[in-house]
């Protein structure tokens, strides 16, 4: 699928090619390298999963309003959850679909972060809370909205009730929301205070707020967007026994405000977009039996009794809340498409913003210097590593099975975090890069700037995450040598979910072990320095670890979790390259050229070369971070830290002036740059001023009598 137009646009100045070598053409390539690279970063089925989501950022409903207030945005980003409703044919298979729920986040959270988190929470974590946890929840899945306002056949006759009450969600009579954090329990929610007593004699559920620590924090439960119904994790009390967090739905707000025994109050304003952000408790609020979303977790039976098939109370709740995958996938797409789009931002910028050439020469792209187009090649390395490890953990949590749910859920959860962190610091370099008007809020990157915090924080903040991954880590498979690796996929070492184990420093000339006779452009060897990365930061973690006697448990972690934190974001870093070599394996090599009449015998040459040229400037760049460790690790050998800066200078070279095809690959819809100034050549006429007096016609002096 081409997204070019037919008119030859040129993004960057022609004059970039004295400097880079070569001269892009964008419409020149659309057809040609820009196609598959588009592939690369969506998957084959793009016409399915991301068309619809890309036709709606560029609608007219997507629009920028400049002038908007505070007040304005955030009702405009509820009209946009029905804008979008509208649109679908089955909300109820959307939640049901995590790609789907992450496109719209990879697509429309550029555009507006406050009608993602609104729509993320509405159908996500609220709507698929519901459905998870209800006996007609498969049904309603099979069904569009219609059929669920008012068919008994979506489920069986005793869910009809359950249907007709979801589908004023469905039609967004009701906008749902959850209320999971509190003031003094976010990350550790398994402690929430918020209790939900069962009262026998009415047969169901009343909730109290006990002070003001167990305050909900955060959800968006104002009467701004309509009437609203959250999903609320409380404390479950069966004749005072505590059995654990569980869900209950609850009506909390009507047309008029907040419903008796319940109050809400608005948070002060947040960085960045606004959203509704609310302080919420309960005074004595009664739900009936089915408020509980109950399941093998447990359950009130008709005799009163609670039952349970899980016996342990922290996985009681993390199977109530177990929509935050799915939440972590769409925090991820969240931050791919906004880095995607300040990097094309500011990869545009840097082509037609003219600075003065030396000793007086004619102006040149402030792109045409190494200075900046440099930190913009090695964002462009990263944000295709980041699509390509979206993919591989939506590919890893749709195709999990029973036996490897844990490690899908550890990559999800690991993805989410060093995708999120990656995105900041290609936003911050891209607005950096863009000087003060990328400060300006009209050319779309602040909102930006301020939204990737947000998402390093929801589902999980990221620390902890990592924190949850590296305990696991540590604690895996018993540490031994590190093999020479085998191709992605079919090496032990590069198995998805496993580990390396610890690194011995093999003799100088041992065999396939001596580094000194490897170079860095061998892939294998490259994979292998990746590996063993992670086995030094783990094989750190559990020495420090073993340093401490055991009966403290928490100055044994306090010991070990630096260098394990860092054996995750190593993990990370290489399920990222692994994730980089299937795509390149993918694409035939010799595939057509982005720009055959320009490029230099040295410069990658087509989609297949392009990508390959990514991959290894991410790879470099990692191992050149880490190259003090692999040296004493005996994996590199001491010329190989000469080489490496080298290495990673020819590549940028090579592949700077394909940076305006490379963001062309990001297919974004040119109705979302037309609404950033700084996206086009023309941006000095945003500040044009009609009364400037450039505009004033000189009078002519009147030629003497």
């Amino acid at each position: 699928m081409s997204h070019g137009s037919a008119g030859g646009r040129v993004v960057s100045s022609p004059l970039i090619d004295r400097y880079t070598g070569v001269s892009i053409n964008i419409n020149s390539v659309a057809v040609n390298a820009v196609d598959p690279l588009t592939r690369v970063l969506f998957g084959e089925d793009f016409d399915r999963e991301h068309a619809p989501w890309r036709r709606l950022a560029a609608a007219a409903p997507f629009r920028r309003r400049p002038g908007a207030s505070s007040k304005e945005r955030l009702a405009m980003a509820y009209e946009r959850l029905r804008t979008v409703n509208d649109t679908l044919d089955s909300p109820a298979e959307l939640v049901a679909d995590p790609r789907g729920l992450a496109a719209l986040h990879e697509w429309l959270g550029p555009v507006d972060p406050a009608f993602t988190t609104v729509a993320g929470i509405h159908y996500n974590l609220f709507l698929g809370s519901l459905l998870d946890h209800t006996e007609s929840g498969k049904g309603v899945a099979r069904g569009t909205a219609r059929d669920v306002a008012g068919s008994a056949d979506v489920a069986g006759p005793a869910d009809v009730a359950d249907v007709a009450e979801l589908a004023d969600f469905f039609a967004l009579r009701r906008v749902g929301t959850f209320l999971c954090t509190e003031v003094a329990h976010g990350n550790d929610a398994v402690a929430v205070e918020t209790t939900a007593a069962y009262d026998r004699e009415r047969d169901g559920f009343v909730l109290c707020t006990p002070h003001a620590g167990a305050q909900k924090f955060m959800p968006n439960t104002s009467p701004v967007g309509g009437p609203k119904s959250g999903v609320v994790a409380a404390r479950l009390l069966v004749d005072g026994a505590d059995q654990g967090v569980f869900l209950f739905l609850t009506p909390l707000t009507d047309a008029f405000g907040a419903l008796p025994g319940v109050r809400v109050r608005r948070l002060p304003a947040r960085l960045g977009s606004p959203v509704d952000h609310c302080l919420t408790s309960f005074d004595r609020v009664f739900v009936g039996r089915d408020a509980l979303l109950g399941g093998a977790q447990g359950w009130i039976g008709e005799d009163g009794v609670f039952r349970s098939e899980q016996s342990n109370r922290r996985r009681r709740f993390l199977t109530s809340i177990g929509r935050v995958t799915a939440g972590k996938l769409s925090m991820s797409a969240c931050a791919v498409g906004s880095a995607r789009v300040t990097l094309a931002l500011a990869v545009r910028y840097g082509g037609h913003r003219l600075i003065s050439g030396s000793r007086g020469g004619e102006p040149v792209p402030v792109f045409a210097h190494r200075s900046h187009h440099g930190p913009l090649v090695g964002a462009l390395a990263i944000v295709f590593a980041m699509s390509l490890l979206h993919r591989t953990s939506l590919d890893a949590w749709e195709s999990r099975t029973e036996a490897d749910t844990a490690e899908a859920e550890r990559l999800v959860a690991v993805a989410k975090g060093w995708i999120s962190w990656r995105a900041r610091e290609v936003i911050v370099e891209s607005r950096e890069r863009c000087g003060a008007q990328a400060l300006l809020e009209n050319n779309g990157m602040t909102e930006l700037l301020a939204g990737i915090e947000g998402v390093i924080t929801a589902e999980g903040d990221n620390v902890a995450i990592y924190a949850k991954a590296a305990a696991e880590m540590l604690f895996s498979a018993a540490p031994g040598p590190v093999r020479e690796p085998e191709p992605p996929g079919r090496g032990p070492d590069l198995e998805p979910g496993r580990g390396p184990a610890a690194v011995s420093a093999p003799e100088p000339g041992d065999g396939p072990y001596d580094p000194s006779r490897r170079a860095l452009t061998e892939p294998l060897f490259l994979d292998g320095l990746l590996v063993a990365i992670e086995a030094v930061w783990l094989a750190r973690a559990r020495r420090r670890m073993s340093q401490v006697p055991h009966g403290d448990p928490l100055a044994r972690w306090n010991a070990a979790s630096g260098a394990a934190l860092r054996a995750v974001e190593a993990y990370a870093y290489r399920r990222a390259s692994e994730a980089y070599a299937v795509a390149v394996a993918g694409l035939e090599p010799g595939s057509p050229s982005s720009s055959p009449s320009s490029v230099s015998a040295m410069a990658p040459s087509s989609a297949h070369d392009l990508l390959r040229s990514l991959h290894r400037l991410f790879a470099l760049q990692w191992i050149d971070r880490n190259s003090g460790d692999l040296l004493a690790a005996g994996r590199l050998a001491p010329r190989h830290l000469d080489e490496l800066p080298e290495a990673v200078e020819q590549l940028i070279s090579r592949l700077a002036g394909h940076a305006p095809a490379l963001v062309e690959s990001f297919a974004l819809p040119e109705e979302m740059f037309a609404d950033w100034p700084i996206s086009g050549a023309g941006y000095v006429d945003a500040y044009d001023d009609a009364e400037g007096a450039w505009h004033a016609v000189l009078a002519v002096p009147a030629a003497p009598a």
